[in-house]
């Protein structure tokens, strides 16, 4: 294989391909990333067993051919060569070597046999849909602060997407939750995913995806079946296994007669929870709510540090109630919610609370309060 190629568009599609590549393998194959030149471009893969992406860029081929080579090396030899620099690369099959020259700078890699590289792509993805690349960085976004990092429940260590109902309209659901706080968003049901299984993403997956995410304009073709899922953009497919596991009956624990409704300004509740927080020093980093008609009192008390206390103006009418939350937790979930206000709906102090966006029902989080 020879080619040579522009260092911006390698380095762009190294970062994506090596983030894959754990730091640590004991299969040496699995820091490598698989090279494909031909037909006026080149293919990078990479993949840890469970997770594998395939990005292609063009590039001037001289000579067709495949090989692999140390993923996080390259990369960091492309990162710092000088912007707009072109790079040849050369293979010699004789050595097992590929050699890189840019500028006045020559690298030479060992390399490993592309017939080791292991393939994950194969198989058959039975339901295949578009989402709107907007409104997947959405169902992302507004669920994926909840995966749990608790490798015990390992089927709630990512995000759980199904075709469901609200009402009468047939919607994709993203769902995810630690056992503190649940996310809920919801996009109308894409044509062709009537009827796909309800699968789990694993947290590493939806990271990757992310990235991805951020750099096209074009729909995103989803593929799905009951082991794995494929998301195919301009240039770049993700590939993962899916968590085997079965995700909780979620519907349960999203409470349906909280009657002390709560609507406050959401920008001006932040900046106050993240103010009176400050003053906690433990791990819950609890804050009490105390609200009633004439308004909401947001407290915080350490016993090595102090106390905090502020006032907000709310619009609430039902009978006062008192009750204590993570900070961190409560923080999360109003970063999600885009509108002026948010809407918190409460049974008890001991009850999951409902909060959602005032002016948009397609997310609802739940969050469980705290003893303070």
């Amino acid at each position: 294989m020879k080619l040579t190629i522009e260092r911006a568009a390698l380095l762009r599609a190294l970062a994506h391909v090596q983030s894959v590549v754990e730091r640590r393998n004991t299969i040496p194959i699995l820091s490598n990333l698989l090279m494909r030149g031909e037909k006026g471009e080149i293919s990078l893969a990479a993949t840890d067993m469970d997770i594998e992406i395939v990005e292609t860029v063009p590039a001037e081929i001289q000579r067709a051919g495949t090989t692999t080579v140390p993923a996080h090396t390259l990369y960091d030899i492309v990162r710092k060569l000088r912007d707009g620099s072109q790079i040849q690369l050369e293979t010699d099959g004789v050595k097992g070597t590929l050699t890189l020259r840019s500028g006045r700078s020559t690298f030479t890699l060992a390399t490993l046999p592309s017939e080791d590289f292991p393939a994950l792509s194969g198989g058959e993805l039975p339901h295949r849909f578009q989402v709107a690349a907007d409104e997947l960085r959405r169902l992302v976004d507004r669920s994926r602060f909840a995966i749990s990092t608790e490798e015990t429940r390992y089927y709630l260590n990512g995000i759980y997407f199904h075709a469901a109902q609200a009402g009468d309209l047939p919607v994709l659901r993203a769902v995810a939750t630690d056992g503190h706080r649940l996310a809920r968003v919801e996009m109308p049901l894409p044509e062709g995913a009537k009827g796909m299984p309800g699968v789990i993403v694993p947290r590493k997956t939806v990271n990757e995806l992310r990235k991805l995410i951020d750099e096209v304009g074009a729909p995103v073709a989803i593929g799905v079946s009951e082991a794995k899922i494929r998301f195919s953009f301009e240039g770049a497919t993700l590939t993962s296994k899916l968590i085997d596991g079965s995700f909780p009956e979620y519907e349960r624990v999203i409470p349906a007669h909280n009657d002390k409704v709560m609507d406050v300004p959401r920008q001006p509740f932040f900046e106050a929870v993240d103010r009176v927080s400050t003053i906690t020093s433990d791990k819950a980093r609890a804050v009490k709510l105390h609200i009633a008609p004439k308004g909401l009192v947001l407290s915080a008390t350490s016993a090595d540090t102090g106390t905090a206390q502020e006032e907000v103006e709310v619009t609430y009418s039902a009978a006062p109630i008192e009750i204590g939350f993570n900070a961190r937790y409560l923080l999360d979930i109003l970063q999600q919610i885009e509108g002026d206000d948010a809407r918190f709906a409460m049974a008890d102090a001991g009850s999951p609370t409902l909060v959602q966006d005032s002016q948009d029902a397609s997310a609802l989080y739940v969050l469980m309060p705290m003893r303070v």
